[in-house]
């Protein structure tokens, strides 16, 4: 029953949505997103409007973007520019294309591990997150594939091959939320750098960042696509271990179920149950073995997430914000996961939603043609 109720939800919040910090954000981006899928896969141009109206506030006919701070170096800058060349593809309006050559400015002046990643901002030196991963990567492959004859192709390989070179655990089949190349951090750990913890909703960044580079990339570069295509599935088997028999969705801190106060996670499930879905659609995965699971956890988050509150249908049970550092605080212990704030209908998990059910709305018109 819920399911259906879905398309009312989603209305009901882009209805009523205000941006989500004033200036230039990676959160508004993640509702963005949702709706360049949406209208893919409904072709109403309900979710077209919404994109439009929202960049009159921020793209100048120039190019710029209102607040937007090259300087800051927030790899986060970069998420809600992937929504660019879709505008640029529907409308033909050069403002859009000079407004991804303002972000392209950035990555190409973005200050860089010595392995070769981007930081994940100015404030956060020497560090590489894999939340990172799906704010930029798969807008640099969109740039390198359509404007750059495919010149930064390697280098994004790099990037994903570092990660899973420093951050994979080969015992759990996770990643960690982050790695401090310095190991001077106070949560990283003096040997290896990392993090000390699995955080749900890093790894949802994670898989969707593979999913949407392996989208936006040529298939003819074949040796590239089929690594990101080997990383993917090893970390969709790795995830579904820890998936919850009973619910079919995902514990905040991956690994510890059974610790107290830890909590069945909306944004990292619906992110999960985006790129499953996205991969069956793309035949990354085997739509036979693989898209009942997607759509069990899309239909699990909207049984168990989608409550009604003051009269209006809300998400729930996504967590507000989880980072690492600066300085002593947000040290990535298990307790500190489980002491963030958890709310309803934010961006980060409302966001992912949107795409899931636009994937599985594009796989039911499949199924039907």
């Amino acid at each position: 029953m819920k399911m259906e109720i879905v398309p009312q939800f989603i209305r009901s919040y882009l209805d009523r949505y205000q941006n989500f910090k004033e200036f230039w954000n990676y959160e508004d981006g993640c509702v963005l997103m949702g709706c360049v899928q949406l209208y893919k896969a409904t072709k109403d141009p309900y979710y077209k409007d919404f994109l439009i109206r929202y960049m009159k506030d921020f793209i100048r006919e120039d190019g710029g973007i209102n607040g937007f701070d090259k300087e800051e170096y927030n790899i986060d800058s970069i998420n809600a520019g992937k929504v660019l060349f879709f505008l640029y593809e529907e409308t033909g309006e050069e403002k859009y294309r000079l407004a991804i050559n303002t972000l392209m400015d950035q990555l190409a002046t973005h200050p860089r591990t010595k392995c070769g990643n981007f930081w994940h901002k100015n404030r956060y030196p020497n560090q590489i997150w894999l939340d990172g991963l799906y704010m930029a990567q798969p807008f640099y492959m969109a740039y390198e594939t359509k404007f750059n004859q495919k010149q930064g192709y390697h280098d994004i390989m790099n990037q994903f091959e570092n990660v899973r070179k420093y951050m994979y655990d080969e015992d759990k089949k996770l990643y960690y939320h982050a790695y401090d190349e310095a190991k001077i951090q106070y949560w990283a750990n003096k040997e290896t750098g990392l993090s000390p913890n699995f955080w749900l909703r890093s790894m949802g960044w994670y898989l969707m960042a593979l999913i949407d580079t392996m989208d936006e990339m040529s298939k003819e570069i074949f040796e590239h696509y089929k690594r990101l295509e080997e990383l993917f599935k090893e970390a969709i088997k790795g995830i579904l271990q820890y998936q919850d028999k009973e619910s079919k969705l995902f514990y905040q801190v991956i690994d510890k179920a059974e610790i107290d106060g830890n909590y069945l996670e909306t944004s990292g499930s619906a992110m999960i149950a985006y790129a499953i879905l996205k991969a069956c659609r793309n035949k990354v995965l085997l739509k036979e073995k693989y898209q009942s699971i997607g759509e069990e956890i899309l239909k699990q988050l909207a049984e168990l997430k989608l409550v009604e509150e003051d009269g209006m249908i809300r998400l729930s049970g996504i967590c507000s914000v989880a980072g690492l550092g600066p300085g002593q605080e947000r040290d990535g212990s298990v307790e500190y996961y489980l002491s963030e704030k958890v709310v309803c209908d934010d961006p980060k998990g409302v966001g992912p939603f949107m795409m899931a059910y636009a994937q599985w709305l594009m796989l039911q018109a499949e199924e039907n043609n």
